[in-house]
């Protein structure tokens, strides 16, 4: 199993950007994995109850798609990743620096999902804007972001994490637990999550994945002092080189 070393010696965001996030036709597979996802995060973050003021993404990677409907919910965001190279890519968009990667068609989608294209720019600026903090976590330690202490967020969000981070069940469900932490009682849980997915690929590196069931990840939840309320699978039917996931949970719990 490839274990937080690993990622952190041989994790390229920047290929694992293009592979995935590019929208690019030539890559179909990776699209309509993207899209989506970014479906079922407009529709979660369209309900009533998940707003506040402050959100933590747990293993934001180098990437904010996951934050683009979030964004409108919540007043500020804090992004937590294990990996120094993805945090730094992630900074190098949210400074808009020079050569960071390009958003924008990801960006479009969701406006248009939202009802207006045009906004883009601006929901741009509102991410940028609402990021305040990205830290370093590790979701294995009973404080992930030892030896910061965080106050306790209204919700937190984690997407395609915590299935590459936990090599095994019973890690899956302490990652759970340590995470649940970070929450505070009342607040929102929101994962999307792979299933029945050994690896995924890019750049001639394979990652491991931990293979899950609907059923593994809701006890996990609830193991974890959740209330699930919204739990549905999209199923993954494009064939691709690049990963085996057979379909995306996308789940929404209560503390």
């Amino acid at each position: 199993f490839t274990e937080a070393d690993f990622y952190q010696q041989n994790f390229n965001p920047r290929g694992y950007l293009e592979d995935y996030y590019s929208m690019s036709d030539g890559k179909k597979g990776a699209k309509a994995f993207l899209m989506q996802n970014l479906r079922s995060l407009h529709k979660i973050f369209s309900l009533d109850e998940l707003r506040g003021g402050t959100l933590i993404d747990v293993g934001c990677g180098p990437t904010i798609y996951q934050l683009l409907s979030a964004c409108e919910r919540f007043q500020e965001i804090i992004a937590l990743d294990y990996t120094d190279q993805n945090r730094q890519e992630l900074e190098k968009w949210l400074k808009n620096e020079e050569g960071a990667f390009d958003w924008v068609p990801v960006v479009k989608y969701v406006c248009e999902l939202e009802g207006d294209r045009e906004k883009w720019a601006e929901k741009q600026e509102k991410v940028r804007k609402k990021v305040k903090q990205v830290l370093k976590c590790d979701v294995t330690k009973a404080n992930p972001t030892g030896p910061v202490s965080l106050p306790p967020a209204d919700c937190i969000v984690s997407t395609l994490c915590l299935e590459g981070a936990c090599k095994d069940l019973p890690t899956f469900c302490s990652a759970l637990r340590n995470i649940g932490t970070l929450v505070k009682p009342g607040g929102h849980l929101v994962m999307v999550t792979v299933l029945g997915e050994t690896f995924y690929a890019f750049n001639k590196q394979v990652f491991s994945c931990l293979c899950l069931q609907k059923h593994e990840v809701e006890a996990a939840v609830e193991a974890a002092g959740f209330e699930v309320k919204l739990s549905e699978v999209q199923p993954y039917t494009e064939s691709t080189e690049c990963m085996d996931c057979q379909g995306v949970l996308a789940l929404v719990a209560r503390r």
